[in-house]
């Protein structure tokens, strides 16, 4: 379980820990601002980082190898925990995706996101070892396994952390390089079933504008009308409130914002004007508070968190590290990309928390187990590893004397 004769600390990730960190800092003021002068969530958010580094840090010791070994029960986890949510989950906004036990609640589904990417690391490592992760039973088998946890989360419903999932899971099939014949046979297939999909979502989509939705969709009613909502804010204006108030807070930062914790009645914060301003829509505090060059710091940010994982990624020891390392970076990214996405008015509006900056406890504890993820692998890569296939080959050249 514990191997730290493998580890080399010289490879501890510092800059990582740093852009975790700052991030961390600016989720807590962005949060404080948000939220004042309530501080119960700020609270909250303060014990979360503190159980997430703790979490992190034994995430980081603990051989990622061992995880591969134990990943059946794994997966089994976080089935178990979404079958719970099934069965005894808690609705909130005509969703049910929490578990409560007692005044503590969280939500399985984000810890799913880490679970899953370990359990398909170790999945198709141990094919990709075994040279058969071409086989057909191998492909079918991990979209079997992906179907359950898939099904499960969209009956909650979260069309939002199924997506993240569905993103990850292709990231690591194809970094573990599978051969493009399956690549373009699934986009074959995925073609003609696309334009399917869209024809009965248009028709849907249009018995919903004509006041008849059917009770049959093909997806939720309310999934579609948040799509008509975003592509016709003028026909829906309950719907698209949320959205249409983020944007504007937005542009009302400027330039340079409006200045953290201010207090001026012309905020769109301060107003009330936004709904869960401190989870979802936190972009948009971020946009009005510190402009338009503090978001662009955010984002700076989160994209040197995800060029980490995939420098991590590129410089592990084996295939099941660089799929991990690969895995959770590709979900930092999506979920950073949907979050801001839906706060500018790019995307539909869907409930998904930004990483380390969002309040939600079960969100940062499982973004902090994502970075022990990485930093394991980090710290278990081979010394001095030159991951140029040129420079490999270079490098073969000289030793058999051929330059």
């Amino acid at each position: 379980m514990f191997k730290f004769r493998d580890y080399h600390l010289r490879y501890l990730n510092f800059r990582l820990l740093l852009f975790i960190a700052l991030l961390c800092y600016a989720g807590i003021l962005f949060l404080t601002s948000a939220t004042m002068p309530e501080t119960e969530g700020v609270t909250k958010q303060m014990i979360g980082i503190g159980l997430g580094l703790a979490v992190m840090i034994f995430v980081a010791m603990v051989d990622y190898h061992f995880l591969f070994k134990v990943a059946v029960p794994i997966y089994s986890a976080c089935v178990g925990l979404l079958i719970l949510v099934e069965l005894f989950g808690a609705n909130y906004n005509n969703a049910v995706r929490w578990i409560e036990i007692g005044s503590f609640s969280f939500q399985p589904s984000e810890i799913c996101k880490m679970g899953l990417v370990v359990f398909f690391a170790a999945y198709f490592s141990h094919f990709s070892e075994k040279e058969k992760l071409n086989h057909p039973l191998t492909v079918f088998g991990s979209a079997f396994f992906l179907s359950m946890p898939v099904y499960l989360i969209l009956k909650e419903p979260d069309l939002s952390t199924t997506l993240v999932i569905l993103f990850s899971f292709l990231v690591v099939i194809y970094v573990s390089r599978i051969s493009y014949k399956w690549i373009f046979g699934v986009l074959g297939v995925a073609a003609p079933a696309g334009l399917f999909l869209y024809y009965q979502l248009s028709k849907q989509a249009a018995l919903i504008m004509a006041g008849t939705p059917p009770e049959d969709g093909l997806v939720n009613n309310y999934q579609i009308m948040r799509i008509l909502a975003w592509r016709h804010p003028e026909m829906y204006p309950q719907l698209a409130y949320q959205s249409e108030n983020s944007i504007m807070a937005i542009g009302n930062g400027g330039l340079n914002g409006r200045g953290l914790f201010n207090t001026t009645l012309e905020s769109v914060k301060n107003g009330n004007f936004l709904v869960e301003q401190e989870t979802d829509f936190i972009f948009a505090v971020v946009g009005e508070e510190v402009g338009f060059v503090g978001s662009v710091l955010i984002v700076l940010l989160l994209f040197f968190v995800v060029l980490e994982c995939l420098y991590v990624g590129l410089r592990a020891k084996d295939l099941g590290g660089r799929l991990i390392a690969v895995g959770i970076g590709s979900v930092f990214g999506f979920q950073s990309f949907v979050n801001i996405g839906v706060a500018t008015g790019l995307l539909p509006n869907t409930g998904i928390p930004l990483p380390f900056i969002s309040a939600g406890l079960t969100s940062l504890i499982s973004s902090f187990i994502g970075v022990g993820l990485v930093l394991n692998v980090g710290l278990q890569r081979v010394p001095n590893r030159d991951t140029s296939d040129v420079a490999r080959f270079a490098a073969a050249q000289r030793r058999n004397g051929l330059d």
